[in-house]
């Protein structure tokens, strides 16, 4: 059996091509179609290694098709201003078919200034009881309410996650791996007796757009509370966003996402 966990390191640590040219292989996952999360984390990795010395601000992806499993992904970056405080990345996701997603990267070298920020309070982190299996999360996460209820409940969802020591610098490709997972499933809460496990039967899902902006530097290893919100699906899409704090209410990032969401007749 894979270690996730260690899989997913390996699919982090690219392999440079040429200039402005990396490699990554795919996790070795039983899933019908190559994980989002996957890209964004390579991505996020991408634009690092393109634009050294800063650090990550903004990714704003678009998966344009299906990409394949057990087949590595070749990233292109192209690097229109690298000043000395800010740097623009723009990233291809290449494999055998073509083109599978594109996306802008924002970076900046750390600077002080004003410190503020106006949250909700977080909540306590919930008992080992409230322990959540996401299958494509390889660590623990935890949630107070079910993410797949049959009912119909409000279109929020609150995450605990914890991911494990890892480098620094891995920390924005592993947390932009982590916000891909639930937020369909969040827009589907009000929906009465659907849950995401109805994909492919009651509905069609597919990410079309993922946005995330890094506010504060961070370390893996602690809890994280994603807390998430989608205020629509309409027109057969369905948009939700989420923050990202601290357990002790420091918020760390945030994001957004827009996603096919086409039920069956």
């Amino acid at each position: 059996m894979t270690d996730l966990w260690k899989d997913l390191l390996g699919c982090l640590d690219l392999a440079p091509l040429g200039e402005g040219a990396y490699e990554g292989r795919s996790q070795r996952l039983e899933y019908r179609r190559l994980f989002g999360g996957q890209l964004l984390a390579q991505f996020a990795c991408a634009a690092q290694l393109a634009a050294p010395g800063k650090g990550l601000k903004s990714l704003h992806t678009q998966f344009l098709r299906e990409g394949r499993t057990g087949e590595p992904v070749r990233y292109e970056a192209e690097v229109p201003q690298q000043g000395r405080t800010f740097a623009a990345v723009r990233l291809t996701a290449r494999q055998e078919r073509g083109i599978v997603a594109v996306a802008n990267a924002s970076l900046h070298a750390r600077e002080e200034g004003p410190d503020r920020q106006t949250t909700d309070p977080v909540p306590a982190l919930p008992g080992p009881e409230r322990a959540v299996e996401l299958g494509l999360l390889p660590w623990e996460s935890r949630a107070a309410t079910d993410l797949d209820t049959a009912k119909s409940e409000p279109a929020g969802y609150e995450l605990w996650t914890r991911v494990p020591d890892a480098p620094r610098a891995l920390a924005p490709a592993l947390l932009a791996y982590t916000t891909d997972l639930s937020l369909i499933g969040t827009a589907l809460r009000p929906v009465e007796g659907v849950t995401q496990t109805d994909a492919g039967r009651a509905f069609t899902s597919a990410v079309t757009a993922h946005t995330l902006w890094f506010h504060r530097p961070f370390c893996t290893g602690d809890w994280l509370l994603l807390r998430q919100h989608s205020p629509l699906a309409a027109h057969a899409r369905c948009f939700g966003r989420g923050d990202v704090l601290t357990s002790d209410g420091t918020l760390i990032a945030s994001y957004a996402q827009e996603a096919l969401l086409r039920f069956a007749a």
